[in-house]
């Protein structure tokens, strides 16, 4: 059997859906901190990072997974 593994992304913003109606996600990866933002309409999407006014990316802190 497969090992399960954990979902890398997690979703800390939704905005609209459905076939007719955009979409907008921001997703934080889990292991850096850098937020995405996802657009979906119809059958299309895309991604990029979300980013400052500096041109910087957005880091979000996410607590180290190894830490005990």
């Amino acid at each position: 059997m497969a090992e399960k593994k954990e979902k890398r992304f997690i979703k800390t913003y939704s905005q609209g859906g459905g076939f007719s109606n955009p979409a907008m996600e921001i997703l934080v990866d889990k292991e850096t901190g850098v937020n995405y933002v996802y657009a979906s309409y119809g059958y299309s999407g895309g991604i990029t990072p979300l980013l400052n006014r500096d041109g910087t990316p957005v880091i979000t802190p996410v607590p180290n997974k190894y830490e005990e």
